[in-house]
């Protein structure tokens, strides 16, 4: 046994070999080119900290950052027809889903949650883009309606977090009857009298636009998010002109009244709690880890303002 060999050399290597660094530690920002520490951009929502451009999140990286401890449960939604229509273009449509469900470790477009957020309880549904363009297909529809029954059952609100390319083509006329489905389901909510928020986010587009991203009591987005029916490319073939700048942008469609608010990611779930409360009639939220102050608890404290006011007069 030879000692240089077998311990001297091995550990000479060890401390001048070079380490190898995982890929994944920092991102480069689209907009602005900055490469991000990866930590650090999560800790921030995959928002940029330089140029506050805001990349994509998954539903559950979200739904983790907007309810109370990030804690949430998913609420089933009925499965419906693998392929209807047997459609295949280049792959076969399982083997598209298959790609997709692989990519994305989700089992589809949309992702349903009930928690609350600033102890005030809400049913959240988001799109995810990266699944298949966040494509409004049957399960879509199917997740709208189960989101919107459990909001009433509960007698809670419903935010939906919009993200889609338009309709699921390789399910032809059935993906295009979500339009209608989803919008007797938004009609469920109104009957109740409970809130639906929308908040938009890049991009929501074609028919998803079309029917459930717009007909919401109050609309949100996030900023510079794209927000139409036809792309701005394809109305300046129609037209043949030469569009505004930001056209079709978040802020575009706020200063012509198509929106309510444009809230950075950051800041989303502060204004959701207010907005929620104001319009379920409940108290603002009460700051920290408390529990809010109970109607008895109130009038005691009414009183108390009262008698001392009274002792400071005298």
């Amino acid at each position: 046994m030879n000692w240089i060999t077998n311990y001297v050399r091995p550990r000479i290597n060890s401390i001048f070999s070079r380490r190898e660094v995982p890929e994944n530690l920092w991102q480069k920002c689209s907009e602005c080119g900055t490469m991000l520490f990866h930590r650090e951009l999560s800790d921030n929502q995959n928002v940029c900290t330089n140029c506050d451009h805001h990349m994509h999140i998954t539903p559950r990286d979200r739904f983790t950052a907007l309810f109370d401890g990030g804690v949430f449960t998913e609420v089933d939604v009925p499965e419906p027809i693998a392929d209807p229509l047997k459609f295949r273009d280049q792959k076969k449509y399982p083997d598209r889903m298959k790609a997709a469900q692989k990519k994305t470790d989700e089992k589809e477009a949309m992702l349903v949650g009930a928690g609350e957020i600033g102890r005030t309880p809400i049913i959240a549904v988001a799109q995810d883009f990266s699944f298949m363009g966040g494509s409004m297909g049957m399960y879509v529809g199917n997740a709208i309606i189960a989101g919107a029954q459990e909001a009433v059952k509960l007698g809670r609100p419903l935010v939906l977090f919009s993200a889609a390319g338009g309709a699921r083509m390789q399910e032809g006329i059935l993906s295009l009857m979500q339009m209608p489905r989803t919008t007797v389901a938004v009609q469920m909510l109104k009957e109740a009298n409970l809130p639906y928020i929308v908040v938009l986010t890049h991009p929501t587009t074609g028919g998803v636009t079309a029917s459930y991203a717009m007909l919401g009591d109050v609309h949100i987005s996030e900023p510079n998010a794209l927000i139409c029916f036809a792309g701005p490319r394809v109305i300046e073939q129609t037209i043949r002109e030469k569009l505004p700048e930001g056209f079709q942008r978040a802020e575009y469609l706020l200063d012509h009244g198509m929106l309510d608010r444009v809230i950075s990611r950051t800041e989303m779930r502060g204004e959701l709690i207010t907005i929620i409360r104001m319009m379920m009639k409940l108290p603002p939220q009460i700051v920290g880890d408390l529990p809010a102050p109970t109607a008895a608890e109130e009038a005691a404290n009414e009183a108390k303002d009262a008698a001392d006011a009274d002792t400071s007069d005298s």
